[in-house]
Order: structure tokens, then C-alpha cells, then sequence
């Protein structure tokens, strides 16, 4: 933030005795001078919809949100110290301003005898310390945006008065010297959970009527959206950037620093020509008591009750550090310049107008006349907590404009604000927990379904390996005992042969040798054959008897396995029956998968309500909005209807929607689509993407960035260039993802590209990419060795100032590095820069008229030759001198509106032998 009069206010401490601290004053406190006024705007529902006002109307209460809480507008005024020059110029005039603060009372002079009183809420002298005006005039509203209030804290005086030393002071070097802006935040951060909670930031300038976006200043002209019904003010195409910590806010304000509209005018150096406006949205989750919404019953089911959404407080805080108001004749504005005052000067008025109207109770509010007006309605008269503080300058030449900041300040005081609780139901959170519940319902149905299958496939597999084995033992054991049976036959059968053959001859041969005898002898050999006979019978039949008791035991054996067979079978039925009792409870469990599928489509058909609910109401709240984005297969016909959209809200809409339900893989796949429309705003998407620091790990991690630089490398389209090195530059802020971009070849990439484009604004992004890897110290050789350098200089021959300032700072950061590598014995040596060329344009542009490539240029300049005891700094001090750098550093150390240059410029004379015998030589005094 540029500081007012380029001075110091805790430099004042030193020449005056101090005052007595004044006491905070109480939010609700209203001084003697303050009168209750009519809104700007009537009492209204809440702005978050009609949610609430609906669901206090079905429980027939009224809401505390409907009536509202009375809130004046609480004024300030703060006194800032004479500078140098007043101190000379105003010697001889009298003190205009006497300053009560333990009467909050301001006296100012109107001749030698008169003097006019007047009383604020808060008086500040010029010793009062930023802590001190943090908490007596932000700090009450910050409370009551915490507690889901809206809030305004806006700074209004003359130019040069320390408006933006109020507001925008970051502190760096300085914590006490921290300003509104910069202690809100940390009070913020302090008191919302990031689980939980949500914060995000934009940062604009209304610059001739038009807004611009300072954290993209590409988007120069974001339109203004009223809701016709609450009357709320919202930008859609604004810039939102979530906040994490408190240093990647401040990282925003010096980037909105960087891009506000600024010049040297007679009363300060570096003025603002432009409104600052800091919008902080703050959404909360209300825990651990009822609120108004979550306590109103919609529905008795008990399906909704289940369904309930989580209750969020919205709030927004508005820091406006206006634009100094000025007189002609006194600034000397002239040309451009002179435009600028104009537009400043009516834009003031139309608000002056707007509160002189609320002040007197008119029954007409001017508020259209203006933007500023328009942005500014829910401050004055409206919803918010607002508090001003005006600031006014001790010397007696300004004392008509310090007359009329005060007149301001005491008609300020007269408008009362109707506070109202921001509060809405959060569908969005309700909708990820059901998807998170559907999700695990159908993991568990599966995961039991597919138990159940393998428990069935077991059991099956085992009965059928029982009956296989039964089958197989029972085959065996009864081809066992056949085999068994027909040897034990065979070998009876032989036996008998045997013993017949046997007892044939010796039958025969008796019956030859004994011959005929006589009848008894006859009869005695009939009886003794018919004994051999018997016998042989008898034994054949015990033979047959043996035969028979055992063809009844392998009867007997076989009717044994036949019974286990029986038996086996009937295992195998019992099996079978179990079977179809597992496929019954297998078509049971189909009929439940039925059932809690339908269960599903159910709950399906509750979401997809509460999600039209949800976008009917943001609808409402929001004109212009878009709808819901398709699925995957709806990818292409999305990345096709950017195209035909305008409004920059419109886009961004749609890029989260696309990245939030299609997926990042599938985007960056677009990227090599064959169609050229479909490629450019697919990159579009990305780079959109890659502006938010929790994206850029993803990017990288799914092969983003070797897209990007594949498309630098193949594409001939000059919006694919301009979009990819934007997104390129956008990734190169993360020292990772730095070292990624030079390993893969981004540097040459980047270089080709500058040495080939003609379009200023591909030139920015391709400069702005190559100034952020100039930024890191372990990339300087690489980067100077593959045209890093010689790129940026080749740029200049675009002359458009935003590519100028881009290149600026890529100097400034590759200056910086080899200073600190100097410093740290790592580098010796010749000045790369000076070596490719650059120390001639670094002087021509020293005093270059725009102030963001005047300061890097400053920086770029001390930082070659601040370090006098190397042979590094020894080298780069003589190429400076004979190429003119020398009085650059000399007009610098005396004439830079900033002092932290002056005083490094300073420091670089004077420390540096080479410089000194210079300028002992040329006889200049330092």
C-alpha cells in the first residue's frame, strides 16, 4: 500500500510530548450529536434467501432476524502529524486543530478569535499507535462479522491525510506499524476453524466508474448485481480467493498493492487515484446452541427429520479505503490525471449527497447516482455495522478541505444502520454427507453379497467332493471283492479238476489188474467205490457248502456297500436340499438387494430435491448464477458453452462446477482434444484452477503442468500461448513446482513463446512466469543459461506498461537472488544481468512513470551494488558508474517516495568504497 505524504506516524513520538490514551468507546454508544435517520434502505428479509423468513412464517414466529438490532454509524477522526515540509511552510501559522480526546471533542479554528466545536465517537491524536485505532475503530465490527453481522470500515479525508496508512499499512518490517486491514485478518483467522468454516477474500478498485479486479487485473470491468427483492449488492465477477493463513493474505494485499492506480501529485507522492475495496466473506457453522432456522420445524416425517441440513452464518466484511479527495488548483492535476480527480472528486460527492439525504430523513436516496454509492448501500442505511474514520491534516492552508472531512464525519454520524443475523441452511454440506452414506451403503451391500456367494461356491465344492469320493471308495472296494470272489471260484474249480484227473487212473488201473473176481469179491469192490463215492460226494458238498457261506458273506458284503451307497445317496440328496435352501436364501437376498436399491432411488430422489431447493434459492439470492453441470458424458458440451458466456462469474461458475463433479483427469485429458475450441477453453479451466493454491498439487500431481507445456511447445493458437503461460505462471509461485518447470524445459518454452508472441497479454503472463522463477536462488544459472534473461529484455519491445512491470520484477527478483548469493560466498563475479545487457534499460527506466515498474527498477538498482565487500559488488559498481547507474542510486537515495528504497539506497552509497571515491571525485555530497 502506498503510505500517505510518505510519512511515518510513529515518527512523531520523537518531537512531541504524547497525549493521555484515549478510552475505547462502546459499540452502542451514541454521542450528543447523533439523531436517528432513515435507512437507504427499508427493513427487509434476510439476505440469505427466503429460507428463514419461510420457515419462521410455517412455525407462525417471528424471527430475531425480521426486526433487526439498532446500529449507528460510529465515526472516528485521527489527526495526522505534520510532515517535513509543513513543519517549514507552517512555522509561522497557528495550530487549526485542538484535539479533547478524553472529551472525544475536536476545536477548529475559524480565525484568531473563533473556533468551532464538534464531537466524534473516537478523537485520535497524531500519537495514537495503529493498535490503538485498530481497536477503538475495526475491532467492534469485526466482533459483530464473527457473530454473522455484515461490516463496513471505511477511511474518507483529503489526499496525503494517512487513509491508506490506516487501512492497507502490511507491517513488514514493522508489526506496530500494522494497519486495519492486516489486524482484522489475524483476529479473523484466530476465530474461525478452517475444518469447518470457510474464508475468502476479494480485493477491487473502482477506477473512473469502472471496477476493477486487483488480484486479476486482466478482469477490468466486473458489473454490479442487485437482488430485486432483498436489494443486496453482490460482483460475480469478482475474483474469491479462499484464505488459509495470515501470509497468504498478506501475499494478496501486496499483489492488490501492486496493481492499484497511483501517481506523484503537489500534496503526495504517490497518491491514490483509485477506491480500495476489501471484501472478506466469512461462512461459519453454527455449533453448540439452536439458531433461528435450525429450530423451526419443516416437516414430521421421519425421513426429513433425518435429512435435517447443518445451519451456517454468512457475514461479509467491507474495508473502503477511499480515494482522496482533492482541490485542482492545490494537486495540480493535469491531462489524465486531471480525469482521474474529476472522477474521484464525483464519486465523493455522490456519496456526500447520498448521506446528507439519510441525515435530513429525505424521502429520496440518491443512490444510483454512483458505483461507489451502489457498492456502498447496506453501509449507510442498510444491514451492516459501520464505522468511518476520517482523517485530517494539521496544516492551515488545507483548512477548507479539513472543514469538510469533519462535516462529513458529524453528517456520518446521523445515519443509523437496522443490523440483521445472516443465517441459511447448508445443502451443500447435507449432500456430500448423503453421498457419503449411500456410498457406504452400497459398499456393505456388496461386500455381504459377495460373502454370501463365495459362502454358497464353498459349501457346493464340498458336497461335491464328498459324493466323488464316496463314489470312488465304493467302486473300488466292490471291484475289489469281485476280483476276490472270481479267484477264490477259479481256484475251487481247478482244484476239483485236479482231483478228478487224479482219481481217474488209480480207478482205472485197479480196475486192470485185479481183473474178474468172483461176485463177493465183486460186491466188497462195488461197496468200497461206492464208499470212495460217498466220500468224494460228501467232501464236494462241504466244498459246496464252504462255496455257499461264502457266496452269502459276499452277499452279505455287497448288500453292506450297497447300503453305504444308500446312504451316500442320501447325503448327496441332503446335500442337494441344502443347495436349494442356500439358492432360496440367495433369491431372499436378491429381493433385499431390490428393496434397498429402491430404498436408494429414494433417497436419490430426496437429494436431487434438496438440491433443486438449493439452487432455487441461490437463484434468488444471486441473479446470474448457472445451473447445475452435467455429468462426464455432458463434458464436452460444457467445455463447448463457455464460449458462448460473457460474464467472468459465469465462467468461474462453471469451471467449479465441471471440476467439483467431472474430476481433474478428465479436464486435463481435454487438453489434447482435437478440436481447437474445445483445447482453448479447457485451458481455460485449468489455469482458472491453478490460481487457487490448493489446486496446484493436483495439477502437477495428474500431469498438468507437462500438458501446459506440451501445448507452448505444439500449439500455434496465440489465446492457447496467453492462457497456458498464465496458468504456467500461476503454478511457478510454488518453489516445487519451479524446479518441475526448468527440469522440463519451461524456461526455453517460455522463451520461444516470448520471442514469437505480439500480444501484450501473452507477454505479461510469459513475463510474469519467468519473474517468478527468477525468484529462486537455486535456478539462477540454469535459468540465465537457457535465455531467461534475454527473453525478459526482448519483452520491452512491447512497451505496454503492464509487460514492463512484469519485467521489472523479474529483474528486481533475479537481482535479489545474486545479491544474497554474493552475500552468502556462493557467487562471485560479474552481475549476469550486466552481462546480457539489462543495466542499460534498468537506467533508462529508473524513473519510469508508472510505480510498479519505477519501484522494482529502484529495487533492482540497490540490490546490484549494496554489498561492498566482494569483488562481485567491486565489478557491478564500476559497470554502474560508467553506465550512468550512479546517479540513478543518488536520486533514488533522496527522492524515492518509499523509505525502505531510500534508505537501502542510501545504505548502498554509502557502504560501497568504489561509490564514495566517485562521488568525492564528482564532488557530490551523499
Amino acid at each position: 500500500m502506498a503510505a500517505s505524504g510518505g510519512y511515518n506516524y510513529r515518527d512523531a513520538a520523537t518531537q512531541r510530548s504524547s497525549f493521555k490514551v484515549d478510552r475505547p468507546l462502546s459499540v452502542n454508544s451514541n454521542p450528543k450529536s447523533a439523531v436517528k435517520s432513515k435507512p437507504l434502505l427499508p427493513p427487509r428479509r434476510n439476505s440469505t434467501g427466503s429460507i428463514g423468513a419461510a420457515a419462521a412464517a410455517a412455525a407462525g414466529t417471528a424471527s430475531k432476524d425480521n426486526t433487526g438490532v439498532p446500529g449507528r454509524v460510529r465515526v472516528a477522526v485521527r489527526l495526522r502529524p505534520r510532515n517535513s515540509d509543513e513543519m517549514i511552510s507552517d512555522a509561522d501559522f497557528a495550530e487549526i486543530v485542538e484535539l479533547q480526546p478524553e472529551l472525544k471533542r475536536l476545536k477548529l479554528r475559524r480565525n484568531n478569535w473563533d473556533l468551532d466545536t464538534y464531537e466524534f465517537d473516537e478523537v485520535l491524536t497524531e500519537f495514537a499507535s495503529q493498535k490503538r485505532v485498530y481497536e477503538v475503530v475495526a475491532k467492534p465490527v469485526v466482533e459483530s462479522v464473527l457473530e454473522g453481522y455484515n461490516g463496513t470500515v471505511m477511511a474518507y479525508g483529503q489526499t496525503g491525510t494517512g487513509k491508506t496508512y490506516t487501512l492497507g499499512r502490511l507491517g513488514e518490517e514493522d508489526t506496530a506499524a500494522r494497519g486495519i486491514m492486516v489486524r482484522a485478518m489475524e483476529d479473523i483467522l484466530a476465530d474461525v476453524s478452517l475444518e469447518s468454516d470457510s474464508l475468502s477474500v476479494s480485493y477491487l478498485q473502482l477506477y473512473m466508474e469502472t471496477i476493477h479486479d486487483l488480484l486479476d487485473p486482466a478482469n477490468d470491468s466486473i458489473s454490479i448485481v442487485e437482488d430485486p427483492k432483498t436489494g443486496d449488492v453482490s460482483l460475480p465477477g469478482a475474483s474469491l480467493v479462499e484464505i488459509r493463513d495470515h501470509k497468504s493474505f498478506v501475499e494478496l494485499l501486496r499483489l492488490g498493492e501492486a496493481h492499484r492506480f497511483a501517481t506523484n501529485t503537489k500534496l503526495n507522492t504517490e497518491s491514490s487515484r483509485s477506491h480500495a475495496i476489501l471484501m472478506v466473506h466469512v461462512k461459519k457453522s453454527v455449533k453448540g446452541r439452536d439458531s433461528a432456522l435450525s429450530s423451526q420445524n419443516v416437516n414430521n416425517s421421519h425421513t426429513v427429520k433425518s435429512l435435517k441440513p447443518p445451519v451456517v452464518r454468512k457475514s461479509k466484511l467491507i474495508v473502503v479505503d477511499l480515494a482522496g479527495s482533492e482541490r485542482i488548483d492545490k494537486s495540480g492535476s493535469e491531462g489524465h490525471t486531471l480525469e482521474e480527480a474529476k472522477s474521484i472528486n464525483l464519486s465523493l460527492s455522490a456519496l456526500g449527497k447520498c448521506i446528507n439525504a439519510l441525515a435530513e430523513n429525505s424521502a429520496h436516496i440518491p443512490v444510483r447516482d454512483s458505483k461507489l454509492t451502489r457498492l456502498l448501500r447496506d453501509s449507510f442505511g442498510g444491514t451492516a455495522r459501520t464505522s468511518l474514520v476520517v482523517t485530517i491534516g494539521p496544516s492551515p492552508r488545507h483548512r477548507g478541505e479539513t472543514a469538510s472531512t469533519i462535516m462529513f464525519g458529524q453528517r456520518a454520524m446521523k445515519v443509523e444502520n437496522m443490523l440483521k443475523l445472516k443465517e441459511e441452511f447448508d445443502y451443500k454440506s447435507l449432500s456430500r454427507r448423503l453421498d457419503i452414506q449411500l456410498d457406504k451403503l452400497i459398499a456393505e451391500h456388496e461386500r455381504q453379497q459377495k460373502a454370501f456367494e463365495d459362502e454358497i461356491e464353498r459349501i457346493a465344492a464340498e458336497a461335491q467332493n464328498q459324493i466323488t469320493e464316496v463314489e470312488k471308495n465304493y467302486a473300488d472296494a466292490l471291484e475289489k471283492e469281485r476280483l476276490k470272489y472270481q479267484k477264490d471260484y477259479m481256484e475251487s474249480i481247478k482244484k476239483l479238476e485236479e482231483q478228478l484227473v487224479m482219481n481217474q487212473p488209480k480207478h482205472d488201473f485197479e480196475k486192470v489188474t485185479n481183473g474178474p473176481k468172483d461176485d463177493k469179491s465183486n460186491v466188497t469192490s462195488s461197496k468200497e467205490i461206492c464208499r470212495l463215492h460217498v466220500e468224494e460226494i460228501n467232501d464236494l458238498r462241504k466244498l459246496l457248502q464252504r462255496e455257499t457261506s461264502l457266496r452269502k458273506a459276499a452277499e452279505e458284503e455287497t448288500s453292506n456297500l450297497k447300503s453305504q451307497l444308500t446312504q451316500w445317496k442320501r447325503s448327496e440328496a441332503a446335500g442337494n436340499s441344502e443347495i436349494l435352501k442356500l439358492r432360496k436364501m440367495l433369491e431372499d437376498e436378491a429381493h433385499q438387494k431390490e428393496k434397498l436399491e429402491g430404498e436408494i432411488a429414494t433417497l436419490h430422489s430426496q437429494l436431487l430435491q434438496l438440491s433443486f431447493d438449493a439452487d432455487e434459492t441461490s437463484r434468488q439470492l444471486d441473479r446470474g448464477g448457472l445451473g447445475k453441470v452435467g455429468g462426464l458424458d455432458s463434458l464436452m458440451t460444457q467445455v463447448r458453452h463457455l464460449q458462448l458466456k460473457e460474464s467472468g462469474n459465469e465462467d468461474k461458475a462453471s469451471i467449479a462446477k465441471i471440476f467439483e463433479q467431472v474430476g481433474l483427469q478428465k479436464i486435463l485429458s481435454l487438453l489434447e482434444a482435437e478440436d481447437n475450441d474445445v483445447r482453448i477453453h479447457a485451458v481455460k479451466v485449468v489455469a482458472n484452477l491453478a490460481a487457487e493454491e490448493a489446486n496446484q498439487e493436483k495439477i502437477v500431481e495428474a500431469g498438468g503442468l507437462t500438458s501446459l507445456l506440451m501445448l507452448l511447445k505444439t500449439s500455434d493458437d496465440e489465446t492457447i500461448h496467453r492462457v497456458a503461460a498464465g496458468a504456467i505462471a500461476n503454478l511457478a509461485m510454488n518453489e516445487t513446482n519451479q524446479e518441475l518447470i526448468m527440469s522440463q524445459g519451461g524456461i526455453s518454452l517460455l522463451s520461444m513463446t516470448a520471442a514469437n508472441g505480439e500480444d501484450p497479454q501473452t507477454l505479461r503472463m510469459v513475463a510474469g512466469a519467468i519473474a517468478n522463477l527468477c525468484g529462486n536462488d537455486k535456478l539462477q544459472s540454469k535459468l540465465r543459461a537457457e535465455g531467461g534473461i534475454k527473453a525478459l529484455l526482448g519483452m520491452v519491445r512491447c512497451g505496454h506498461p503492464d509487460v514492463l512491470a512484469q519485467v521489472a520484477r523479474g529483474i528486481a527478483n533475479f537481482a535479489k537472488c545474486e545479491s544474497r548469493a554474493s552475500t552468502q560466498g556462493t557467487k562471485n563475479g560479474r552481475s549476469l544481468l550486466i552481462e546480457d545487457g539489462a543495466l542499460s534499460w534498468i537506467v533508462q527506466n529508473a524513473n519510469n512513470e508508472a510505480s510498479p515498474i519505477r519501484r522494482h527498477i529502484e529495487l533492482a538498482l540497490c540490490h546490484l551494488a549494496q554489498h561492498e565487500f566482494t569483488i562481485f559488488s567491486e565489478t557491478n559498481a564500476k559497470d554502474m558508474i560508467s553506465g550512468g547507474a550512479l546517479w540513478e542510486l543518488v536520486r533514488i537515495s533522496r527522492d524515492c517516495s518509499r523509505e525502505d528504497i531510500r534508505t537501502l539506497a542510501y545504505r548502498t552509497l554509502t557502504s560501497s568504497p568504489t561509490f564514495q571515491g566517485e562521488l568525492r571525485r564528482l564532488r557530490i555530497d551523499n
